[in-house]
């Protein structure tokens, strides 16, 4: 089946995100590991990623826990050292694949402000012909809307869809939707698929 598009995530995949590393050079593995047990802050995070106002969702959550209060507050005042650094094997095959004239699409869950804000760090995430960002869509994945309203937008066969991300849950609904799947573990792995299909050679990441 002819490949028409192909599809990043991007946390983990194009751009570490690593909450938990940041806290533990800042405060310490003992106190984070308290803050992450006593405060859901991935699900603080996902209404950032549903929609919700950046800096307001943190605040409020940091209100709720005045343990915890300054720790909570670096989620946004330190945000781009939790997400960082680029992955630059993955950012040269997003380039090597838009060379190729091969439609390169971003499907991530990410903020409204914070994805603004990591384009002014992160050029190449300008360099997608389509970009479907979370918390524009108001839905994250994997809930099954949001593959649907991407396949409604794109008007491109599913199984002409090659989608990779790091997170199992979200190829699993991919793929359950008749989407091509490759489970992102590491550029190398991704640069094969692209090869194994023919959408990319060898000599194209040289």
């Amino acid at each position: 089946m002819t490949i028409e598009a192909v599809i990043f995530d991007i946390g983990n995949v194009l751009i570490e995100w690593q909450p938990e590393r940041h806290y533990d050079a800042v405060i310490g593995d003992a106190r984070r590991k308290a803050m992450f047990e006593a405060v859901d802050l991935h699900a603080m995070n996902d209404l950032v990623d549903q929609g919700h106002d950046f800096r307001k969702t943190i605040e409020a959550c940091a209100a709720q826990y005045p343990e915890f209060k300054d720790e909570i507050l670096m989620w946004y005042f330190d945000w781009i050292k939790m997400a960082t650094p680029a992955i630059p094997g993955s950012v040269k095959i997003l380039r090597a694949l838009r060379a190729k004239g091969v439609p390169v699409f971003a499907l991530t869950n990410f903020g409204v402000e914070s994805f603004e804000y990591a384009e002014t760090q992160y050029p190449f995430l300008t360099d997608f012909d389509r970009r479907y960002v979370s918390g524009r869509m108001g839905c994250v994945k994997p809930h099954s809307i949001i593959y649907e309203m991407v396949e409604a937008d794109c008007k491109i066969a599913p199984e002409r869809l090659l989608f990779t991300d790091d997170r199992q849950d979200n190829i699993d609904m991919a793929a359950s939707r008749g989407w091509q799947t490759h489970l992102f573990e590491g550029p190398d792995g991704w640069a094969a698929r692209l090869i194994s299909e023919g959408l990319l050679a060898a000599e194209d990441l040289a």
